[in-house]
Formats: structure tokens, sequence, C-alpha cells
């Protein structure tokens, strides 16, 4: 009886601990509430987390009086003492310049803060979220230090750090909670078109540089993650509504709209759940340059120039020289008929509906079975929706495309397994380049427009056309082209439109547009931290593994008989450990990957980092890592004709996947040197095996049309001439780029002024890139052509290539391939912040960029670097300008730089762009009120050559946050 008396009062004495419950609010100088804030019982475990309200609640057992202390990143900490149970507590917090204290996880999988990390880092927290200048959050991230932003659209935006990246930026990789926002297809994020709204993001970190030795293959320039708020921790109903227009001169002034609303509960402390809706509709950029572009570069923009190809122009890529169809006798007779000539073609205002929409809706489910953050299962789904035009080798429409992922995650204190699905649709997105080309067939058919041409031009050249003087060319040409064109259909009209709707509801490029795609990703992935097990060092490993189907139904990748599977998986382990007073910090880690078709590539990294200083806050650091990169699939298994050429993966079983049916001709009257008649079946192998180079064949080209022969044997003889001039294409299949990246840095906040500096430099070996090829539709592409002595024409191999690639029989390749070169490329930053004349945010970077490539020695290929030399980017804010009134502006400057991708080449031009909102809080309401505008001055500027010009976006909005 005595022994249960005594167990009873044990348990009635720690029942009674556990009622010293204390609640409470935490406010900002503003008296807005501080969400996400820390309160801890000091000397005990007990803790709690404000909620959107800044409201808490926490129990202990601890005795009266106890102090708690309140925390917050950009706040100052604060301690208040507890004397009474049930106690209400009010905190107070003020603001405090603390960026270097704030905890980052991505540079080393672990919590740390920046002040420490191994590498270069950038954080934005929900503060920095919501004092951003820009329309959205995403594109706020612009203004971070080394991000430079690739616009292909409204609603599509690639970000781009330390170079190397067009729109479809295959080495950054982007996680939202976790997941890979690739798209399966495509092997490169979609911007933002499934990420996280505005008001559901809590934190963005952004690493900029190789991050192979953590996060495998695709990290291989940069990774960014994106974190979502936990229903737990922000429980409530947010929304916000967003009017605004955009004014570009092309398109005129547009209405924006967009919307928002978060719901969020926590039914118990065992069970949470979220859901996510965001709408934004609006007028895409006009693309409206009408620039000529031959062999990939920018030229003039003549639109009387027989041949003209626009850069926004489709359809008039279809071009022949009319002496390869026309009678031998008539270009004998009229020599000026031996000249390129291209088919009228469509602008791209007239082949879309220039409307950008996105649509993001995502729900999770949270289990703690615990009661608390030591083990939490989550269900999270996400499906993306939307409209949007990608660039690639050709402009695409992405129109109603659709992505979803779907995640199961167990995750705790030192530990994770998630494993998740990607898959997307294509919806009826399509290929504006071959909808101008088939819209144009519709009407009239290729082979009959020219011979109309021809005829047209004849006579107008002979002196048979009323006013144009016989022997006038350009006169002729127009003539041609006008008579010709009779029949062309026009936009807008019945007909146009019907014909315009058929041809991007066909997948087959002969005769449509569609883009097909259903493709999926599996992935996997798993991280265990042992530093409660382990005393000596912080030790964690982990691992994943992905498996790709490919399913484009043969419209984009040669999967046309069946889908495309193929895997890869990584293993990774890191040791951290700190010596002399936790003054120096060691980190190394490994990682090893394997793929499918390619050998294993391991990853290491070693950096170390020392905090100087009576108060450890000069850190400085220094690292070194290798890291690879896979070839993509896009590199591997892509079989897509793009109408100029078509784009051949290097994967071994790809080659001969791909093959096309093309007519050969008669020309000069030597009949034809094809033994296979008047059809050429081409694969793969031609483009890798039996193919010029583009330049020589370019040079080759020129040659022969400076020669103009004019008959059977001055046509040979000029062949003879200009045949040394071509190089057979040697190059192999694509295997992993490497690159061995060094880096150093320094940060510190001195008094209260924040320093950030960074270097860099990198050697990338087996760099991945395009180089294009000519491949003759018959005979042997010889490595040196060089005829001597008797020749016979019908005979020689070597010569029948020759004659085909005089003729125009020849199919142009983009191939996926390494350079045998190295590329250098170097960088530095500095970033400095302060706060001065009391509230005001101070802050200003500068970024230096550059790589080296000796192009003469591989002059086919494009390295891609696509990123200025140099940026400038600065900003001022105030949050307490005066009572719920505050604002903030930025301001960003690059200088001119090449831009080169698959679609074209050329110079993009300096630009200078300031955006800047003021705000207003309703704390009764709970809401804040901004306006803004970005690009302030509406001085156009362009990202992506051969996308619209971006002009000013300016928005009114409203956020409530209760």
């Amino acid at each position: 009886m005595k022994t249960y008396l005594f167990f009873l009062s044990l348990l009635f004495c720690s029942f009674s601990f556990a009622q010293n419950k204390v609640t409470g609010s935490v406010t900002d100088s503003n008296n807005q509430p501080v969400p996400g804030a820390n309160i801890q019982v000091v000397g005990d475990n007990a803790g709690s987390v404000t909620d959107a309200d800044g409201k808490f609640s926490l129990n202990t057992s601890k005795t009266l009086p106890f102090t708690i202390e309140v925390t917050s990143v950009g706040y100052e900490s604060k301690k208040m003492s507890v004397t009474s149970n049930e106690q209400n507590v009010s905190v107070k917090l003020s603001g405090e310049e603390t960026k270097l204290d704030e905890v980052v996880v991505s540079a080393s999988r672990t919590p740390e803060r920046i002040l420490e990390s191994p590498v270069t880092i950038e954080r934005v927290g929900i503060k920095e979220i919501k004092r951003t200048a820009s329309p959205t959050f995403y594109d706020g991230l612009e203004n971070l230090k080394e991000v430079q932003m690739n616009t292909s659209s409204l609603t599509f935006k690639s970000i781009n750090t330390r170079g190397f990246a067009t729109v479809a930026n295959t080495r950054f990789m982007q996680l939202v909670d976790g997941m890979d926002n690739s798209s399966p297809l495509l092997n490169f994020v979609l911007g933002n078109m499934i990420g996280v709204s505005d008001i559901d993001v809590q934190s963005v970190e952004l690493l900029p540089g190789a991050s192979s030795a953590l996060y495998g293959a695709n990290a291989f320039n940069g990774i960014m993650f994106m974190n979502s708020k936990s229903p737990f921790t922000y429980p409530g109903i947010s929304t916000y509504l967003k009017y605004g227009a955009t004014s570009q001169k092309e398109a005129g002034t547009n209405e924006y709209h967009d919307f928002g609303i978060r719901m969020a509960h926590a039914f118990n402390k065992y069970f949470a759940a979220k859901v996510n809706m965001t709408f934004m509709k609006g007028t895409d950029w006009y693309a409206t340059n009408y620039n000529e572009y031959q062999n990939g570069e920018v030229t003039s923009n003549d639109r009387t120039n027989p041949s003209y190809n626009g850069l926004n122009v489709y359809g008039d890529e279809v071009a022949i020289n009319l002496a390869t169809v026309a009678p031998a006798s008539l270009v004998a007779a009229i020599p000026s008929l031996n000249t390129v000539v291209s088919r009228t073609g469509y602008n791209e205002v007239d082949l879309t509906d220039n409307k950008a929409s996105n649509t993001k809706i995502d729900f999770s489910l949270h289990i703690r079975p615990l009661g608390d953050e030591r083990v939490e299962v989550i269900w999270q789904s996400k499906f993306g929706f939307g409209n949007a035009v990608y660039q690639g080798a050709n402009r695409y429409y992405l129109n109603n495309f659709s992505m979803q992922q779907h995640k199961l995650e167990i995750k705790g204190k030192n530990f994770f397994v998630r494993g998740y699905t990607t898959s997307e649709d294509g919806g009826k997105s399509y290929d504006m380049l071959f909808t101008g080309i088939n819209v144009n067939r519709k009407w009239k058919q290729d082979a009959t427009w020219f011979s109309d041409y021809i005829t047209k031009y004849a006579g107008a050249y002979s002196g048979a056309v009323s006013g144009i003087t016989p022997g006038n060319i350009v006169a002729s040409h127009a003539f041609a082209r006008s008579q010709a064109d009779i029949g062309r259909l026009i936009p807008g009209t019945a007909a146009f439109k019907d014909a315009f709707n058929q041809v991007i509801a066909d997948p087959s490029v002969l005769t449509g547009s569609k883009l097909v795609d259903n493709s999926r990703i599996y992935h996997s992935d798993a991280n265990y931290n042992f530093k409660d097990i382990i005393k000596f060092g912080e030790i964690q490993v982990g691992g994943s593994y992905r498996q790709y189907q490919l399913n484009s139904f043969g419209r984009i990748y040669t999967d046309a008989d069946s889908p495309i599977n193929y895997n890869e998986y990584g293993v990774y382990t890191q040791l951290q450990k700190k010596f002399i007073d936790d003054r120096l910090k060691f980190t190394g880690s490994i990682r090893y990957d394997k793929s499918k078709n390619f050998d294993g590539n391991y990853s290491p990294r070693v950096s170390l980092g020392y905090a100087a200083g009576d108060k450890k806050q000069h850190n400085l650091r220094a690292s070194y890592q290798t890291g690879f990169r896979n070839p993509t699939t896009q590199d591997q298994y892509i079989g897509f004709n793009v109408g100029n050429a078509v784009l051949i993966g290097s994967a071994p079983d790809n080659l001969l996947r791909y093959s096309e049916t093309l007519p050969v001709a008669n020309s000069m009257g030597l009949g034809y040197l094809y033994a296979g008649g008047t059809t050429s079946i081409m694969t793969g192998e031609n483009a890798y095996l039996n193919s010029f180079t583009a330049a020589s064949a370019t040079a080759f080209g020129a040659a022969m049309r400076a020669a103009n022969p004019t008959t059977p044997a001055a046509l040979v003889a000029a062949q003879m001439a200009a045949a040394p001039l071509l190089k057979k294409t040697n190059v192999g299949y694509v295997k992993p780029e490497e690159v061995k990246a060094f880096e150093l840095g320094y940060r510190s906040q001195i008094k209260d002024v924040n320093i950030d500096l960074s270097g860099y430099y990198n050697t990338y070996n087996n760099f991945i890139g395009n180089t294009n090829a000519a491949a003759p539709l018959y005979g042997d592409a010889s490595d040196n052509v060089n005829f001597t002595g008797a020749l016979t024409p019908a005979a020689d191999e070597t010569y029948k290539a020759v004659f085909a690639m005089t003729n125009s029989q020849f199919r142009a390749y983009q191939l996926y391939t390494n350079t045998v070169l190295e590329i250098h490329s170097l960088g530095f930053g500095i970033g400095v912040s302060k706060k001065m004349f009391g509230n005001y945010d101070f802050g200003v970077s500068y970024n230096y960029a550059q790589f080296d490539f000796d192009q003469t020695k591989d002059p086919d290929f494009e390295a891609g670097f696509n990123t200025p030399k140099h940026k400038v980017k600065a900003s001022v804010g105030n949050d307490k300008l005066f009572k719920n009134f505050g604002f903030n502006a930025s301001v960003r400057w690059n200088n001119e730089y090449l831009w080169q991708s698959t679609m074209v080449d050329g110079m993009i031009d300096a630009a200078t762009v300031v955006d800047a909102q003021i705000n207003y809080g309703l704390p009764k309401l709970k809401s804040v009120i901004k306006i803004g505008a970005a690009n302030i001055g509406n001085k156009e500027y362009t990202q992506v050559l051969g996308a619209g010009a971006i002009g000013q976006q300016y928005f009114a909005s409203w956020t409530i946050n209760p």
C-alpha cells in the first residue's frame, strides 16, 4: 500500500509539473505578428513555435519561476520571465541584421549557419519574399547574386548560375520540398509552373556552383531548394489577389490577373493538412524579331531577299536553289535562277494566341505518429497547368501543358526516406516552325509553289511582264513571289483558322506540328545522419535511384514503337568535424553515380572553413570538388525533326531507330548519281558516321556560288577545286562531362555591415554541347576530298558525296557530343548589405564571369556560355518608413553578351532594369496592400535571342495572412 501511494504521488507531481502552461504572442515593432518564431524554456527541452498569427502555447514541467527565450531570424532574441501558471505573455521583437546567422540545410544536407557554409549560398526567407519588388517571389530571385534569368515567356523563366545555359538549363537542378521539378521529357526545369505559391513558400536556398558530390549528376552548375510552409507551423487561411497590366510596344497594354489561396489546418498534434491553389493569366511578350538568320546566326532584316528566313517567322525555312528544280535549258538561259528562294512565312504573332497562364494546385497530408517532429509522414500531390512559350531548337507553344508530382516521405530529426513520381502531358502543344510550314502546304504544296515561282520569274526577267525591265532581278523576284502567293491563307480568316487547327492537331511533321508527350520519372532517395550515434564527427550516408520512361510516341524521341526506359542511381557519404575550439570546420564528401549507358563516376568534395575573430565573425572558406553530368535523355535518345535540321542523340541503340526517306533531285543534266533512284533513306548513322562538318559545308557552298558554273564541265571543274574545303565530321558518341571546381570565399559581419566575397575557377573536360553536320544523301563523306587525275563521276563514291553537297542534296543534323578541348570558366563576386539611417536596408553586389575556349580549334562546337561578363545589382528598402508603411526598390545592370543556342546565335544588348514597390499594412484586417512595377522605366530588353522583348509589368495586390 505504501508503494502504491509512493508511485501515485510521483504521478501526481509529474502531472502537476506538466500543468505549467504558457501562452502568448510575438509581434514586431510594427505590431505585426511574427510567425515561425521559436520559444524555448531556458534549461528545459520544452518549446514551441508561433503560428501564422504569431501566437504560441507550451507546457513545461520546470518549476516556477522560469525564463523563456524567443528567437526569430532577422530579429534580436528576447528573454521573458514566467512567474505564474497559465501566464499569458506578449513579446515584441526588434529587428536585427542577422543574415549570416540564418540557418540553411542545402549546403551540407544538415542545418548550419550561412556564416559556416562550406560553399557559396544565397537564402531568401519570408521577410525577403514579402518585400520583393517583383510581381512574384520567383521573379524576385533574379536580384540574387550570380543569378542570370533567361526569360522565354511571361510564365517561363529559367535560372542560370555560372553560365553554360539556355532556356533549357540541364546543368541546374530545382527541388521543391525535395522533389526535382525537371520535366521528364526535357530534363530541365519549367520555371515555377509546378513550384510554390507566394503565400506558401517558406524559404529558398540557392547554391550557385557544382553540387554533384551530394546531389548527383544534374546539380552541375547550381541547385535551388524551395521549401513550403508546414501546416503544423502555419495553419489558417491565407489569400492574395493581384491585378495589373503588362506593357510592350508590340503587344500594347494588357491586363493580367493573379490569385491564390492557401488553406491549412492542424487538427491536433498528430495530424495536419493543407491545400494551395493559384491562378495567373496574362498576355505574353510578343516575339517580333524579324531579323534574318542564316546558318544559325542573325544577319540583316531584308524581306526583299529571295531567301529571307526571319527569326520569328515560320514557314520560310522551306527553301531551295531554283537551279536544282528548273529545267537545265532554262537555267542556262537565265543564270540568275541559280539562287536560293524561300517560301513566304507567317509571323509568330499569327501562329499563337499570345496568352500566358499558369494554374497550380497542391495538397498534402502530414502525420506525426509521436505527436512531434521526431517522425513525420507526408503525402504530397502537386499539379501544374498552363500556357507558355519554350524556346529550344525552335519556338514551341506549350498549350494546355500539364505536369504532376506525387510524393510519399517519412522524415525525422536525422533521416528522411522519400519516393515520388513526375508525369507530364503535352496537351495541345505545338511547334511553331512546322505550323508555319504545314499551313503553307495546306493551300499549296512546295513543289507547286516553287514551280509557279520559276515560271513567273522567268517571264518577268525575260520582259514578258509589263512594268518590269528585262533583266531586273529584284523586280522579277518580287513579282514571282506575289504570283506564287496567290491563294495564300491570310491570318484571321476562317480558312486560315481551319488550316491552322488541322495542323496543330496533327503530330506528323510532314503534315502537322503537334507535340505529343506522356513521359514519366520515378525517383527515390534517402539520407541518414549519425550525429546522435557517432560522436567523432557528423557522418551522413544517402543514395538515390531514378527510372526514366520516355514516351513521345516517336514525335520527339525515337520511341515510336514503345517507350524508352533507362535508369541511374547514386550513393554518397559525408563527414563534418570541427577543430581548434570549433573554429576550423572540415567537410569531406564523395558520391558515386551510375547511369545505364555509361561508366560510373566518383564526385569528391573537400572544404575547409575557419572562423576568425573574437566572436568568430570572420569566416574564410576554401573548397575543391569534382562534378559530373550525365548526358540527358535528349543527348542520348532524341530524334527530332525541326525542319532545317534533325536533332539526333548518340546512344548506340538510338542511331538506327531514327530514319526518314528524302527525295533525290536531278541537276545540270547530269542525271541521278544515286543508285537508289529518286529517294534516299537516312538514319542516325549518316549523321555521326557519314557527314561533313557544317562549317566546311558552308565554305564549300560559298566557293561553288562564287564559281557559278553554268555547264556540266564547268560544274565538275568547280567541284574539284572546292572539294578540299569539305571536312568529314569526326565526333564520338556523347559521354559524361566533368568539372573540377575551386572556390574561395569570405563572409563576415563587421559591426552592422554584412560582407560576402567569393571566387571560383572551373575546368571542364568532355564538355557536352552541340555540333552541326551535313550528311550527303548519297556517296561517301571523305576526310580528305582531293580529286586528281581522271575522274569518273558515276563510279566515284566520294565524288557522289561532293555532287550531292553541290546539289543541296544533304540533310543537316545537330549532333550531341563532347569537345576534346578543355573549357575554363572563372568568376568572382562581392555582396555588401547594411542597415542605415534607422531602418533603411541597403544592399549592393557585383559579379564577374568569363570563360575561355579556343573556338578556332573546334569551330563547329558551341559552348553556349550565355552569361554577361559584368552584373551589378542594388536594393534599398524600409519596412518601417512610417507606421504600417514600407517600400523596396531594386536595380540590376548587365553588359552585352553573346547568346548561343540550337536555334540562333547573336548578341544580347546591355540592360538596366528597375523594380519598385510600396506597401501598406492593415493590422486589423491582417493584410497588406502592395503597389509595384517591374522594369519601371519600360525600356524593353531581351534575355533570350528569339524570345519577346520584356516590357513593363505593374500590379496592385492585396494579401491576407490571418
